[in-house]
């Protein structure tokens, strides 16, 4: 399943061997992703939850703060070969976000567009 829809793209990627919803955003500076997404489907995320200072973001529905890191090994299938990324993410509190969003940042680091 993939569609786009303005800056966001949805797909579905491979993430600890499990195929999960994924968003592309070009809009967003940098990756994120909800503590809650993670409690409900990474038991034991904590343990690889990297310290880092607190960070602020602004969404629509107001400010939300990070309480951490993670990395996470991507593979996202492409006709031309799969493309294998580990993207730090940061954890959002008290986010709603159904899935892991790649933001801008990807661009700079791995050198690639999707």
């Amino acid at each position: 399943m993939e569609y786009i829809h303005g800056t966001v793209t949805k797909i579905t990627a491979c993430i600890d061997n499990a195929q999960r919803p994924f968003i592309i955003k070009s809009g967003s500076h940098c990756s994120i992703v909800a503590k809650d997404y993670l409690n409900n489907h990474f038991p034991n995320w904590e343990k690889k939850l990297l310290p880092t200072k607190a960070k602020s973001f602004k969404f629509a529905s107001g400010k939300m703060t990070s309480i951490g890191t993670i990395i996470k090994e991507i593979i996202i299938s492409h006709w031309k070969g799969n493309i294998r990324l580990n993207p730090e993410f940061f954890v959002l509190d008290d986010a709603h976000i159904q899935g892991f969003l790649l933001g801008k940042d990807y661009q700079r680091i791995y050198g690639i567009d999707i």
